[in-house]
């Protein structure tokens, strides 16, 4: 069995590897720089571990967990573009040190290279895999269209939120998780045990993110509580507040997440102080532990040994262990 640090070596050097545009080094550059500023490598770790529950040769499934990597770096380039965010992983976004075209086209080639990497998969389950895939990419791309229009919407029901970070964030992962089972050889209803799996850790894991915007440790996660509230961003948090707060306090809250010449300290102080009224921190860890426990069991219906699934159950306890 391989370790997940085994795993984002072969990753990396996959992604070195790559073919890249020759003929215009202003094309190839930044996608270069992108898949080269780090990251966990998550969802291709997930699809090689998926794939060593049932194989211990895992080279099939190398190059379509490569693609995974280069297609969620593909949607980064263009998330930042419509956040206009000035820097990811403390790195300044592509669009920020090129320019806005020039991510645009880059990010477009990085789709077609994310394609080729999964040409290169099995032919045996290359018709499987390849549409598990595109099926994942176009929910990922629905759910950033739903996150902007919720942008402009004051009040988002917990229910359209949910089924929102699903698609932005959950479906790559479990697709990872049941790309790598198929490639591995997994049986249909081992394939989609890994699904929900990853479906459910995906959601805990989003879920625990927002959460940690507000009530994560700065020395441990690196950056000042409340960046969401003052960007009003909807995150789970401001969802539910929404939903339980009333009269003058809905009103007082409403203003706040309105609100964006404000004074950010002042602001997320506030905001903060009406989630604690509410209790939103303590709604969000139960929220979030449903989901964690719903990942956990799913993982346990898997017919494989206890012990191959050690690496699997160790990378999803790293995500959601994150909340102090």
């Amino acid at each position: 069995m391989y370790s997940q640090a085994d795993l984002r070596n072969l990753v990396d050097k996959a992604i070195i590897n790559l073919s890249y545009p020759r003929e215009a080094k202003k094309l190839a550059d930044p996608i270069k720089y992108v898949l080269s500023i780090g990251g966990k490598r998550l969802r291709p770790v997930l699809a090689l571990l998926a794939c060593n529950l049932f194989n211990e040769n895992i080279d099939d499934a190398m190059m379509p967990a490569t693609g995974l990597e280069v297609f969620h770096n593909f949607t980064l380039v263009h998330d930042d573009i419509i956040d206009q965010a000035p820097v990811r992983r403390n790195f300044p976004t592509v669009h920020n040190k090129w320019s806005t075209n020039q991510a645009i086209l880059s990010g477009d080639v990085m789709a077609f290279i994310a394609n080729d990497c999964f040409l290169q998969g099995p032919p045996k389950c290359m018709l499987k895999v390849f549409r598990e895939f595109n099926k994942a990419a176009v929910e990922v791309c629905t759910g950033q269209q739903l996150d902007i229009d919720y942008e402009k919407a004051l009040i988002v029901s917990q229910k359209e939120y949910l089924r929102m970070i699903e698609l932005k964030t959950a479906v790559l992962l479990a697709a990872s998780v049941k790309i790598g089972a198929i490639i591995g050889g997994a049986g249909e209803k081992d394939s989609e045990y890994l699904y929900e799996f990853g479906r459910n850790l995906g959601l805990a894991f989003q879920i625990q993110d927002d959460l940690l915007d507000i009530y994560g440790d700065i020395k441990l996660f690196g950056k000042i509580p409340g960046g969401d509230i003052v960007s009003n961003k909807k995150t789970f948090l401001s969802v539910k507040a929404f939903e339980l707060s009333k009269g003058d306090q809905f009103r007082r809250l409403q203003d706040l997440l309105s609100e964006k010449e404000s004074d950010p300290e002042v602001k997320v102080r506030a905001v903060m102080k009406i989630y604690d009224k509410l209790n939103i921190k303590t709604f969000t860890e139960n929220l979030a532990g449903e989901y964690i426990e719903k990942a956990y069991s799913m993982l346990e219906k898997v017919d494989v040994p206890k012990e191959r699934k050690k690496e699997l159950t160790m990378i999803a306890g790293s995500l959601i262990g994150r909340v102090q």
